[in-house]
């Protein structure tokens, strides 16, 4: 496999979806929802998915693809080489604000991520690494990431979780909250991971996501010396939905042991 193929080919098909996302802006959204009245989807979003679908068949026919509009294929295993794509992260805030989303992909191979790009198109900044070499904001190199505590910390975590809900005891978390310097809540895991990967905030805690949504970001964090795990601390599966918790390092562990230990993930 030639990677550096590969790589090349998948940024400039992001950069390219992404001009045809920006072209959009001008146009009527054709808007549906999916599980809740929350979950949204544009035609736009469709659009996008069927445009890398169309470039990956065409040029490695023999790769697969999972994409979370439901155009690609239906795995069950990350054997091969697999292109794990959300054509617009965030898809609330493209519709509501025109910004504060992202294209996300992520190319595994036997389930190791090898390449991962994530692109705040309004801001025409493309996250991206080719495993081993470091990763990159546009051209420059993003450094590696440093040790934090918890007292100097942003915890990028959405309010929903530190209130009464259905899905965990949010009890557990509010002292993390309490004890944090400060928390954010972005509404696209890919930009929340990439602010993890460029140290704009130094964890990121969500209960629940689809492999799409951060198999990109993943590989970023990864690559710069982070750590990403599930809200057990466990391998990430990146063929069903799960928490995520990705962290500088040493924070990570810290959380870990001291805050989410008690937690029924």
């Amino acid at each position: 496999m030639n990677w550096e193929a590969v790589y090349h080919d998948a940024k400039q098909w992001v950069k390219e979806a992404g001009e045809r996302i920006r072209l959009s802006f001008q146009q009527t959204l054709t808007i549906k929802t999916k599980s809740n009245p929350n979950d949204l989807v544009t035609d736009i979003d469709q659009e996008i998915e069927q445009f890398f679908i169309r470039k990956i068949r065409d040029v490695y026919p023999e790769h697969k693809i999972l994409g979370e509009e439901g155009f690609g294929d239906q795995l069950d295993q990350l054997n091969g080489t697999v292109w794990l794509l959300d054509p617009i992260d965030g898809t609330m805030n493209f519709i509501h604000q025109q910004r504060n989303f992202a294209i996300s992909l992520g190319v595994y191979e036997n389930g190791i991520g090898k390449i991962g790009i994530i692109y705040d198109v309004v801001h025409d900044e493309m996250y991206h690494t080719l495993c081993g070499n470091g990763a990159y904001l546009n051209e420059r190199p993003i450094a590696p990431l440093k040790e934090r505590g918890v007292k100097e910390s942003i915890i990028a975590l959405n309010a929903t979780w530190v209130m009464e809900n259905h899905r965990i005891n949010h009890q557990i978390l509010i002292p993390l909250v309490r004890d944090a310097r400060g928390t954010r809540s972005y509404g696209s895991a890919a930009l929340e991971m990439v602010y993890v990967a460029t140290g704009r905030v130094d964890a990121y805690i969500s209960m629940r996501l689809s492999p799409w949504d951060f198999a990109a970001g993943a590989i970023l964090v990864e690559e710069l010396g982070g750590i990403v795990t599930n809200l057990r601390g466990e391998k990430l599966d990146f063929l069903s939905k799960d928490s995520l918790f990705a962290a500088k390092p040493g924070l990570h562990q810290d959380i870990l042991k001291n805050y989410l230990k008690n937690g029924n993930w």
